[in-house]
């Protein structure tokens, strides 16, 4: 019998399996995967690109139209707000984000893990929420109004308000890149006689400037991308996101919306380029023989830093909580007192039927999503390598390039062909399933991919010496060893699918409304407090099932990990 696994990057597989069920799990889940990643990826882009290129005049596409926009002075105006809001977040996120995971990874911080769980809230609310916090805050009618000296409707308010919904991501990365140092580096540099601030600029920022530039690319794109923020405190200071938004769902220019959408599509292609060259320049941080570094207390850097955090969490603290205090008012600001009047959406066609959608939508992702990434970043890094699994390496990338309201977009224009055979799931909460999970696929599949990447290749080779079928062998050793990262993808999918407004806005209906779209709706149209309601329950709901996950996975990881704890313990 031919060995069917690659064992990690040492062993090369050298045969083929001739057992009938293990060829079809290898290859009938291989050309499955291709099928999926083809529909749910490349053609909607495929379609987005004639629809803008060639599409029908009369709704702004086509190369004419393509020239006429480009070439526009409002298209200009329209970019140079996007810029500049997008530049002004991320020179505003990189210095406290930084600031942040170095005091969480290189300082003697109290309390890390607090910290860490306040900075993290943004990742668990849809966009939108800090605008509307912003609006209760410093709005006409805000508690803080006099301490705001122009209008939070504009530059500033798109500004502030990403650079909160955006803070949580650069700071995830960042701490990737603080998290490896050698001790034997900063030894070396003491006992040279470095003072901290040469330690620093030989040794800690060389080996995390590279993190910087990724964090920057990523706070660039999302800002350039989102249009959560500047619908609800953008005013007249209009975006690119915004246009292609408007463009779509307010005039039907559908081939207008694809030009938008493809020129959006460049920033994201660019900095994934950039990011992904100087990835393969950087050395390694840390050898085979390093030391984990422990950083020793300093009372004036701890302080300073101590200061920093207290400041950055107290701001999320203040904006989410007053989000949450607005959603309790019965009527702002002229009767403060706390009621559950916003959380009755008597003003929503449907009432909670958009928050079921969304429970229905979160759970249907994480469950059909961790299944489908897990198992096929399971047959690309443990099968027999050949021209069809760098094809579905490549196709499991180009999400993590494209923006969610580019991928929409494709999804309106290829789903909503009325010669498509799938034109009936347009609308359905099925469809936003497969949009959101492509949407989200590429960094579900790169945690999947890390945790299988650990597995020595003799595993496969024992169950094939043993003729134990390839299929039973995965559900049986596979799945339980790597039980952390699949219950991490879970968590992953469920907290996105909960809180994404970019990928589905275009896709649903009456019926399929989801919560966080339903947050945009009531907002347009003046019900900031129902807006403020639906947001606090996407807020906890992301929560308190992290928190379950979290909690639930101890059981099932003493369980299927018992081997890990050391014997009589």
């Amino acid at each position: 019998m031919e060995q069917i696994v690659t064992a990690g990057r040492a062993a090369k597989p050298s045969q083929r399996p001739t057992d009938t069920a293990d060829r079809l799990f290898v290859l009938g889940g291989q050309w499955l995967l291709l099928a999926l990643l083809v529909l749910a990826v490349l053609l909607p882009l495929l379609a987005m690109l004639w629809r803008g290129l060639a599409g029908d005049p009369a709704q702004g596409g086509g190369l004419a139209a393509a020239a006429e926009l480009f070439g526009s002075a409002n298209f200009r105006w329209l970019l140079g707000n996007s810029l500049a809001s997008a530049l002004a977040v991320v020179m505003i996120v990189l210095p406290l984000a930084y600031g942040f995971a170095y005091g969480l990874l290189r300082t003697c911080l109290p309390g890390k893990r607090l910290w860490r769980g306040i900075s993290l809230l943004p990742l668990l609310a849809p966009s939108m929420l800090p605008g509307i916090a912003l609006i209760y805050l410093f709005g006409n009618q805000g508690l803080l109004r006099d301490w705001m000296p122009g209008s939070i409707y504009g530059f500033w308010g798109i500004v502030l308000g990403q650079a909160i919904y955006t803070f949580p991501h650069a700071l995830m990365v960042l701490l990737s890149a603080l998290a490896l140092a050698d001790a034997r580096l900063f030894d070396a540099a003491s006992s040279l006689g470095a003072s901290p601030w040469r330690a620093f600029r030989s040794i800690t920022w060389p080996g995390s400037r590279q993190g910087v530039f990724a964090a920057g690319c990523l706070v660039f794109t999302l800002c350039i991308t989102d249009f959560g923020v500047p619908v609800v405190v953008g005013g007249d200071y209009q975006v690119l996101a915004l246009e292609a938004y408007k463009a779509v769902l307010g005039q039907q220019q559908f081939g207008r919306g694809a030009l938008i959408g493809l020129f959006l599509l460049l920033p994201a292609l660019f900095s994934f380029s950039v990011d992904f060259w100087l990835r393969r320049r950087q050395r390694d941080a840390m050898g085979g023989r390093a030391q984990v570094y422990h950083p020793q207390p300093r009372a004036r850097r701890d302080n300073a830093f101590v200061l920093l955090v207290a400041l950055v969490c107290t701001v999320l603290l203040g904006v989410f909580g007053m989000a949450v205090y607005s959603s309790l008012v019965k009527f702002w600001p002229y009767d403060l007192s706390l009621s559950l009047h916003n959380y009755a959406f008597s003003d929503l066609p449907g009432g909670w039927l958009a928050y079921r959608n969304s429970l229905l939508l979160a759970t249907a992702t994480a469950l059909f999503g961790s299944v489908l990434i897990f198992t096929g970043s399971y047959l690309l890094e443990k099968t027999r390598q050949n021209p069809l699994t760098q094809v579905l390496r490549l196709l499991c990338f180009i999400p993590m390039a494209v923006p969610g309201l580019v991928l929409g977009l494709g999804y309106v224009f290829f789903f909503n062909l009325p010669a498509n055979p799938l034109h009936g799931l347009y609308g359905s909460l099925g469809l936003m399933v497969v949009c959101t999970v492509a949407h989200f696929l590429t960094t579900a599949q790169m945690t999947a991919a890390a945790a299988l990447r650990q597995l020595d290749g003799e595993f496969e080779s024992a169950a094939l010496s043993l003729k134990v079928p390839l299929l039973r062998h995965f559900l049986r050793v596979t799945v339980p060893i790597c039980l952390p990262a699949l219950l991490d993808i879970v968590r992953y999918l469920f907290v996105s699918a909960m809180t994404t407004v970019s990928a589905v806005i275009f896709l649903y209906s009456p019926d399929s409304v989801v919560a966080s779209v339903a947050v945009l709706n009531m907002d347009d149209a003046g019900n900031v407090g129902g807006a403020a309601a639906m947001s606090t329950l996407i807020l906890l709901t992301s929560a308190s099932v992290s928190l379950l996950l979290a909690w639930a996975s101890r059981g099932l990881l003493r369980r299927s990990q018992a081997w890990r704890a050391a014997p009589g313990l």
